[in-house]
């Protein structure tokens, strides 16, 4: 039986964007999801069937549909970022109480994410989040190549000046965990509430159980606020 790592030395919480900091039922993936196959079946030329199956191997083989079209079809990465994020933010909603516990936490807070800094500025307003975090590593930082891959969390590390032992990493994908708990952290997997319906994959929602995985939460708020709570 597998003793999960602690918080007791953390100074640094590393947080993954969609689907982490705000509840997966509000879908605002889907929207984005949807763009996807949209600039995928335009740029091929395909049906949106086609588009559909073509992005979603590309998403579990690359990392990211955009790094599989980048790879196998020469697509640039401005253009599919500036068309994907084209979405309406207006469901997330302001959550006060994630953010005073977030500001609560001793040390740094950092954003890793796949999507772009703009994607991510925009939603960490409509949360009313942003003054809490430090920094965001996105993927221009991340050299356009996504989380999981080893090398993007190196990147991380050495931009930001981050001690793998004594930092925390929370993520709504158990497999983007991996590396990170390779690597030292501490990681929690945020999962959905089950109170209502989400638009995942049958694998996105795996890993629950996994050796990498340390702590499991369907409310990260309240995770937080017991973490801040501590003495």
């Amino acid at each position: 039986m597998k003793t999960p790592r602690g918080f007791t030395r953390i100074d640094t919480w590393v947080f993954d964007l969609d689907n982490t900091l705000y509840p997966h039922h509000v879908n605002l993936w889907q929207q984005v999801d949807q763009r996807i196959g949209e600039f995928t079946a335009n740029f091929l030329d395909v049906s949106a069937e086609e588009a559909r199956r073509i992005q979603k191997d590309y998403y579990r083989r690359y990392g990211t549909t955009m790094r599989g079209m980048m790879t196998e079809h020469g697509v640039r990465a401005d253009d599919f970022l500036a068309y994907v994020h084209q979405i309406d933010h207006s469901p997330l909603q302001p959550n006060p109480a994630m953010g005073a516990a977030i500001a609560r936490l001793p040390g740094r807070k950092l954003i890793l994410t796949n999507g772009s800094t703009d994607h991510a500025d925009k939603v960490l307003e409509r949360l009313g989040l942003a003054a809490h975090f430090d920094a965001v590593f996105d993927i221009i930082a991340a050299e356009l190549e996504p989380k999981p891959a080893p090398r993007t969390y190196d990147k991380f590390l050495r931009l930001h000046g981050v001690d793998p032992a004594t930092s925390a990493m929370f993520e709504d994908l158990a497999r983007n965990l991996v590396v990170p708990h390779l690597l030292g952290m501490t990681t929690v997997l945020v999962v959905p509430d089950g109170t209502r319906e989400v638009v995942r994959e049958d694998w996105e929602l795996e890993g629950h159980d996994a050796a990498h995985v340390d702590h499991v939460t369907d409310d990260l708020t309240g995770f937080l606020q017991r973490l801040s709570a501590r003495p």
